[in-house]
């Protein structure tokens, strides 16, 4: 490997195993937001309304079920990272934003209104809420681009010696 590509790694947050992580540690956690509050607090929609109540159920548990395999394969990476001592915790915020952001955004254009998937609510004006759901995923997600041009402009620091540890008794 030469020095201007280790440099170049060094700078890049998206090539770093924390940022993606976390990436989808964030949609996850946006998904479960989803699916405790809107779906079974609020009871406003389920993840697919256009079938019976029995399939709108288990529209949502399949949604829980890859909410939580996304969690446990973003703390893997993290682990990982660590493991290999490449944590970045500046890149690690950035993706959990990037996920939060992406995930909202995803499911208030994707699903809501070019699949018809369902909606946030029924029986009422629909567009304050969209508004304000896609508002807050605009805002998540320039959050998350944000940090990750800023990182990317100013590096990452370099890795700090491991300290050595001390031997077995």
């Amino acid at each position: 490997m030469t020095d201007r590509t280790t440099e170049r790694m060094h700078r890049s947050a998206v090539r770093n195993r924390s940022f993606w992580g976390a990436f989808l540690i964030g949609m996850a956690v946006m998904a479960a937001i989803d699916e405790i509050v809107f779906h079974q607090i609020l009871a406003w929609h389920h993840f697919y309304d256009n079938s019976t109540p029995d399939i709108a159920l288990l529209s949502d548990g399949l949604l829980h079920a890859a909410e939580l395999f996304a969690l446990v394969a973003g703390f893997f990476l993290l682990l990982d990272a660590r493991r290999r001592h490449t944590f970045w915790t500046g890149a690690a915020w950035a993706g959990f934003f990037v996920g939060l952001g992406l995930f909202q955004l995803w499911d208030g254009i994707v699903d809501h209104k070019l699949l018809g998937l369902h909606q946030i609510r029924y029986r009422v004006d629909i567009v304050p809420y969209d508004i304000a759901w896609n508002a807050a995923a605009i805002i998540l997600l320039a959050i998350g681009i944000g940090m990750t041009v800023m990182l990317s402009r100013k590096g990452r620091p370099l890795p700090t010696a491991v300290p050595s540890q001390p031997d077995a008794v």
